[in-house]
């Protein structure tokens, strides 16, 4: 256990929620900071575009959260009974074995949320009845990265983070470190901030601006790779290139470059 009072499977679960919502707050309180100096969409225009109230994002959030505990919760019991009781594992692990670890289970979860989010764009039934809830959400912003619809919160986004842990053997502990970079990462990426030297930008194409394009009524076909990598997107025809400019009025603006293929 990384700490002697509280068991890893008891951090793994209750870690990602706490780092959701003070990241989240942090770029709630840049925004008062800064204001729309580093934003994609002025403050104006998400207040007109977005439809949905944030205490509804809120309570939405906070139900995905609680489904992402239970889901958590079991994953760590079926891997952790032994003849009906939990045990402890305390065996070492070594560091090129847990980065074998993080990347198969980066690359699982990519996979399972590419198909599952781009079957939920191609189903109208899916998308109207589920995937919309979503969407509401025209101009993203941090806290309301987890704002799905039940179902899909329990289907896409905790069954795929139950696989990644279930299908790259991490241990509980390990699984601390990788659904709280996940959390951060998915915060990040729906931030709608692009604040200069953000580490997710340098390092992953896979970014704030890249996923602000799939919000867009013109992407909404384009970019369904979430968290981390672009590769399916860039291997089956859905990826939209685009550039960062500076707007006129002031802040930032996402624009597709035109060298993409229609959908």
């Amino acid at each position: 256990m990384i700490s002697e009072t509280i068991p890893d499977e008891v951090l793994g679960t209750i870690l990602p929620i706490i780092v959701y919502w003070v990241y989240s707050g942090m770029y709630c309180l840049l925004d008062l900071l800064v204001g729309n100096k580093y934003r994609l969409h002025s403050k104006e225009e998400e207040d007109e575009k977005n439809v949905v109230p944030k205490g509804v994002v809120i309570k939405g959030v906070l139900i995905q959260q609680f489904l992402q505990a239970m889901v958590a919760i079991t994953c760590y019991y079926m891997v952790n009974i032994n003849d009906g009781a939990y045990i402890v594992e305390k065996k070492t692990t070594s560091l090129i074995n847990l980065i074998r670890q993080f990347i198969s289970a980066m690359v699982v979860l990519d996979t399972v949320q590419y198909f599952m989010h781009r079957c939920m764009h191609q189903n109208k039934f899916l998308y109207k009845h589920i995937h919309s809830q979503h969407h509401q959400l025209i101009v993203p912003y941090a806290f309301g990265a987890l704002y799905n619809h039940p179902l899909e919160g329990l289907f896409v986004d905790t069954f795929s983070g139950a696989l990644a842990f279930l299908v790259s053997g991490m241990s509980a502990r390990a699984s601390i470190f990788f659904y709280t970079f996940a959390t951060i990462k998915g915060v990040d990426d729906h931030c709608g901030i692009c604040l200069p030297g953000n580490i997710f930008h340098v390092i992953f194409k896979n970014n704030t601006a890249y996923h602000d394009i799939h919000h867009q009524f013109y992407g909404n076909k384009y970019n369904f790779s979430q968290p981390f990598f672009v590769m399916w997107d860039k291997l089956l025809g859905t990826y939209m290139p685009y550039s960062v400019e500076k707007r006129i009025e002031g802040g930032l603006e996402v624009r597709p470059d035109g060298n993409y293929k229609s959908i």
